[in-house]
């Protein structure tokens, strides 16, 4: 049950490399997730479903759950996921619409200098008070094309005779739009910048899901090395009871003088030597254990960092010995490596640049039109003093009082040097590009054959190990025999029980190799996700 629930670990981590070419409509709601958004980071996750009698009881498998889960490494790389996501949301910025108001109040009292202004005296002052709203509305679209829309309205009263209006009101409604015709017009320019930002994002989530691999397979490391520590452990401890065993009857010989007294130092020098190479095991495997617990997320809580581990992987392989053919690994490798997919996105994002960059080395050429209607309204006194009020509103959306309005626009750079830097730096970039890609095909190339080579030395040493395990184990009893008949002497066992013991860490080593050397063998290929259910092309939302 716990073993299925790293489809879901892996959807919350890996779910951003998906194509995010369908994602057209991206939204600060939806990115904005509750565990961006709190200011505290959460506790180790489902560490409690492993313990079981007071210990921590972990499969490779359970390990690489835990380590998706809480590896602090993990999370923090995949937080440049989320810095694409929200760089991709940014680049929709240029098309928001844009919606302005404004309204202001202008009053002023002047000397007349006029008679047109109708005070009625030389000394009377002029007044006149104006009222101005206006609601404008715009936005620019794909095409590179702008579309304005605007009301406006002005009040205004005055003290002046002459006026027909007064107070009079004067509305215009204005429709315009700007076309680009060469520089930064046309679809490629203005959805550069977001095909950029989505390819950003392609990038970072294949980046991530390179990193999660490495992180996996320093996760399998990390057991591996916790399991052969263990097993040295195991040995040194082994071996100092059969040299405690050869002291004790040593000691009981030289007691009934059956042994001269300077040769029982031999042996209870082995129990000394011995000795210290348990104690130094038993550092060992704890600082092995206590690797596995960060990278698990252990650490992050006392709680599970003081309990004990319990590893349920042994060493030995189980069934046929994996085989591999070098091309065949390298096809696949250069199929699946999720760092392929990071270079191919870098390089298309480079020609986008150069084609924008040429794109900015053109004139700017600009069509622009412009219609409004326009609407008188007010207050007005007829000849019989009788007062008459009029709407501008009713006239502006009339349409007698049109305006119409056109403008062809020409800026010829003559040098353009920021134009011509910027297809400089794209050329650069794409050179660049291409030489990481070269260097990364050499590096994989490099990883999969030494991988490769890694497999089949294990395989072999493992083999060798077994025969010589079984020949030391003989050699062991055989020198025990001629001991206990009195045809040698205490040398030889010691000596016997030092090969062993180094017989069998020869091939707790061999086979710990060979488990490493089929993650690596993974992990070169781009296929080390497959064996824990980590399918990243088949993650949905």
């Amino acid at each position: 049950m716990k073993y299925s629930r790293i489809e879901l670990v892996a959807c919350l981590l890996l779910l951003s490399v998906l194509p995010a070419w369908s994602q057209q409509k991206e939204s600060y709601r939806d990115l904005a997730t509750p565990q961006i958004r709190s200011p505290k980071l959460p506790g180790p996750e489902h560490l409690r479903n492993y313990v079981v009698e007071g210990k921590l009881k972990l499969s490779l498998r359970d390990a690489v759950v835990l380590t998706l889960e809480n590896n602090s490494f993990v999370r923090v790389q995949e937080t440049q996921v989320e810095f694409s996501k929200f760089a991709l949301l940014g680049a929709h910025q240029p098309f928001d619409p844009l919606l302005t108001t404004l309204y202001n109040v202008n009053s002023t009292t002047s000397p007349p200098f006029t008679t047109l202004q109708g005070t009625g005296g030389a000394t009377a002052a002029f007044k006149n008070t104006t009222q101005f709203a206006q609601f404008n509305y715009s936005e620019l679209f794909e095409t590179g094309t702008n579309v304005q829309a605007g009301l406006s309205s002005n009040n205004n009263f005055t003290n002046s005779a002459f006026n027909i209006f007064n107070p009079y009101v004067s509305s215009t409604l204005n429709f315009q739009f700007t076309q680009p015709l060469l520089r930064n017009g046309w679809l490629f320019a203005n959805r550069a910048p977001l095909v950029i930002a989505r390819r950003n994002l392609q990038q970072s989530r294949a980046n991530f899901a390179a990193e999660v691999s490495n992180n996996i397979l320093q996760a399998v490391g990390q057991y591996w090395l916790v399991v052969e520590a263990r097993g040295n452990l195991e040995v040194a401890r082994r071996s100092m009871d059969a040299a405690e065993l050869t002291y004790k009857r040593d000691k009981r010989a030289l007691e009934l003088g059956a042994l001269p007294p300077l040769d029982i130092y031999r042996s209870e020098s082995q129990v000394a030597s011995r000795r210290v190479q348990v104690i130094q095991s038993e550092y060992a495997l704890k600082q092995a254990e206590d690797g596995l617990r960060m990278i698990i997320g252990a650490d992050q809580d006392p709680n599970f960092q003081a309990l004990d581990l319990e590893l349920t992987e042994k060493p030995e392989p189980e069934g046929e010995l994996r085989t591999i053919d070098a091309a065949t690994a390298l096809q696949e490798a250069l199929t699946k490596r999720p760092e392929f997919n990071a270079t191919r996105a870098a390089l298309a994002n480079d020609e986008t640049r150069v084609r924008l960059a040429h794109n900015h080395l053109l004139p700017e050429l600009d069509l622009t039109a412009q219609y409004a209607s326009n609407g008188l309204g007010g207050t007005q006194f007829t000849s019989t003093g009788q007062k008459v009020t009029s709407s501008s509103i009713n006239q502006l959306f009339g349409f007698n009082y049109p305006t119409y309005y056109a403008q062809l626009s020409l800026s010829l750079p003559l040098k353009n040097r920021g134009a011509k830097a910027e297809l400089g730096n794209a050329l650069v970039s794409r050179r660049t590009d291409l030489y990481t890609e070269r260097q990364l095909h050499e590096q994989v190339m490099l990883d999969v054959s030494n991988a490769v080579h890694q497999l089949e030395q294990s395989k072999l040493s493992i083999a060798a190990g077994k025969e010589a395990l079984d020949l030391a184990k003989k050699t062991m009893a055989a020198e025990q025999r001629k001991y206990d008949l009195g045809s040698e002497t205490i040398f030889f066992v010691l000596e016997a029980q030092t090969e062993l013991a180094n017989a069998e860490l020869s091939l707790l080593q061999a086979e710990v190799n060979y488990q490493l050397a089929v993650a690596s063998v993974d992990h070169a290929t781009g296929e080390l996700l497959e064996p824990y259910h980590v399918q990243i092309a088949d993650l949905t939302h």
